[in-house]
């Protein structure tokens, strides 16, 4: 009966699906867990308690959140809900704006920033930019194209069969179209048409084959023609689908009536379409042509213009891009999905994407070798953490990638390149988050607790969710301002002691003791669990026979709490040296080795020797563990 010693001495590789656990030749198995929840992965290797959300504001609703970074010392939070968008200055609400997207549009919303203007689109709705003057002062307005002697340079394409014909009764002023099909809808009433080149304006719609129109630019004839083509963005084709911004230039991602059509601006006159005569600076247009659809999903600036579509990614080179050196190649055939806009993030050069799927996250990357494009998957042994990922954004002073799932939860990817650390982990909270957001070093979350929604933000101070770090001069027993958790039970951690649940009642709390400093919000439950340990030894896997976990050692570091289960129930590890309870006095923040002696045989190889599981509010890093396992084949 062999006594084995195993060292785990990292969880890197973070948390791992079930299907591994025929697979402890790997890597990802040795520096794996098969759970860890609501827990983050340190560089260095351990595991820690992951922050709490400290409460920001209530939303109207159901919406999205979106950062607008003027500068590094002036950074806004915008949330989108219906109709409405409020802007945080700081985790203060300084302005409402008026805005025209519905909530059930907001899943589709794709933007792109440039100093004080930030450019939003939506298919169905009128592309609009947003600007900033002050702190409280935000304007929205729609786009504005460039206008030259009354022609407007914005895209135009003919939708109409190319044998449809259009003409005129006279060359100027007030004039009447006939189309040879029908052509004309009463949403075209102001829009823009080209007639062999020269621009009118439709002002009333008679028939489908008949309307009025006054003439910007004299026409050169009257006769029928094939010649001519409508402005491609309009209530009757659509709007953008997405926008960025490449090498000076606008670019436009699809619309909704031409989903696979790339636009790019004049050069440094970012609202100018004007193709012209195909001079360097002058506009771009081309469709995206294969042998499936690519309805555009997203265009991302990176070491080149990247467009995601419904069907493949791509890559668009020149340099500089002009209308003569731009070269369109597909890279990879993924897609992303076409019901929603998950923007897409550039982390070390790499960006990251997730799939049509729903169930992996893919990192676009440039490989020098082979000069082009590569998609690996980055959620490969995690998969099943990964269901229907709904927004995305990436904090970079701490590493992680935070991915908010159709279902509530939030994934989190650790991931350090040259380090080769790739590890995920899971949050969940008492109801469900719906957005994340990074502004500056700040991570916001709009979240849905019960009936109301709410924009909380990760705070490190704090150990609970939804929650408020509130002081007084005076020590007290009575504490107001809690009216966000209204009839919620709430963890409470004054003067740095635990304390007993308690209920919120007209917005308040009472202490059984008196405190200057108290910490209050929803408690959420962090869990650590390993894989089963890989024994090889002399007489070859232990794989079917019997194991029995002696003692494991646990190290820590700054933990005040273990509460651990090793196959009897679980039970709560002292750390005072007459195991003194948590509600007698402030915890000790105790680092070092704990041993726990275990008991009780083991057949299924497949389940862990232990799971710690725990509520307290209060900090928690788990560095390695050592365990001493007795084999019996």
């Amino acid at each position: 009966m062999p006594r084995l010693t195993t060292l785990k001495s990292n969880f890197t590789a973070g948390e791992v699906s079930a299907r591994l656990l025929g697979r402890s030749d790997l890597r990802s198995y040795a520096n794996g867990a098969s759970q860890l929840r609501n827990v983050v992965i340190q560089p260095t290797g351990g595991v820690a308690r992951r922050a709490g959300t400290r409460f920001v504001g209530a939303a109207p609703g159901p919406g999205r959140l979106v950062a607008f970074e003027f500068n590094t010392e002036q950074t806004y939070l915008l949330c989108f809900s219906h109709q409405r968008i409020d802007v945080y200055t700081d985790g203060v609400r300084t302005a409402t704006v008026a805005a025209p997207w519905t909530e059930a549009q907001l899943a589709r919303l794709a933007w792109v920033q440039s100093a004080d203007t930030l450019l939003v689109v939506h298919p169905d709705v009128a592309p609009r930019k947003i600007t900033r003057t002050s702190h409280a002062d935000w304007q929205i307005a729609d786009w504005s194209f460039e206008e030259t002697n009354g022609r407007i340079h914005q895209p135009h394409h003919k939708f109409a069969a190319a044998d449809v014909t259009l003409s005129t009764n006279a060359t100027t002023g007030a004039i009447t179209v006939t189309a040879s099909a029908d052509v004309f809808d009463a949403g075209h009433v102001g829009a823009r048409f080209r007639i062999a080149g020269k621009e009118i304006e439709i002002t009333a719609v008679a028939t489908p084959t008949s309307a009025a129109a006054t003439v910007k630019e004299t026409l050169g004839s009257t006769a029928a023609t094939k010649d001519w083509e409508e402005q491609s963005f309009s209530p009757v084709r659509g709007y953008p689908t997405t926008v960025t911004f490449h090498q000076d230039r606008t670019v436009i991602g699809g619309s909704r009536d031409l989903p696979n059509q790339i636009w790019m601006s004049k050069s440094a006159d970012l609202f100018n379409f004007n193709l012209g005569d195909g001079l360097d600076d002058e506009a771009i247009e081309f469709a995206l042509l294969s042998d499936q659809v690519n309805a555009c999903s997203a265009v991302f600036s990176g070491r080149h213009l990247q467009v995601f579509t419904s069907g493949a990614e791509w890559m668009v080179t020149g340099d500089p891009l002009t209308p003569a050196s731009v070269q369109i190649r597909r890279q990879t055939r993924v897609g992303s999905p076409a019901t929603r806009f998950v923007p897409p993030r550039n982390v070390d050069g790499a960006t990251l994407f997730v799939p049509r799927t729903g169930r992996e996250l893919r990192e676009f990357l440039f490989t020098d070798v082979e000069q082009a494009y590569q998609s690996r998957d980055l959620a490969t042994v995690a998969e099943h953490l990964i269901r229907d990922p709904v927004d995305q954004d990436f904090d970079a002073r701490r590493r992680n990638l935070h991915l908010v799932m159709a279902d509530g939860t939030l994934g989190t990817l650790t991931l350090y390149r040259a380090e080769e650390i790739t590890g995920w982990t899971l949050c969940d909270t008492q109801g469900a988050f719906r957005s994340v957001c990074a502004v500056g070093d700040s991570i916001y979350l709009l979240a849905e607790r019960g009936a109301a929604h709410v924009i909380e933000v990760f705070d490190d101070g704090l150990q609970v969710d939804c929650g408020l770090h509130l002081t007084d001069t005076a020590a007290k027993t009575e504490w107001t301002g809690l009216d966000h958790l209204e009839s919620r039970t709430v963890k409470v951690v004054a003067d740095g002691s635990v304390q007993g649940d308690t209920v919120v009642a007209n917005g308040r709390i009472a202490l059984n003791v008196a405190a200057s400093e108290v910490k209050v919000g929803l408690a959420y439950v962090h869990a650590i669990e390993p894989l089963p340990p890989v024994v090889n030894g002399l007489q070859g896997s232990n794989q079917g026979g019997r194991l029995r976990l002696v003692a494991a050692t646990y190290r820590l570091k700054d933990a005040s709490a273990l509460r651990l289960d090793t196959g009897r129930g679980f039970v709560d590890v002292p750390f005072r040296e007459f195991g003194d309870d948590l509600l007698d006095a402030p915890p000790v923040a105790f680092s070092g080795d704990r041993t726990v002696r275990a008991f009780g045989w083991r057949r299924d190889g497949t389940q862990p020797l232990w799971r710690i599981e725990q509520d307290t509010p209060l900090p928690f890093t788990l560095l390695s563990v050592t365990e001493e396992v007795n084999v019996n084949g």
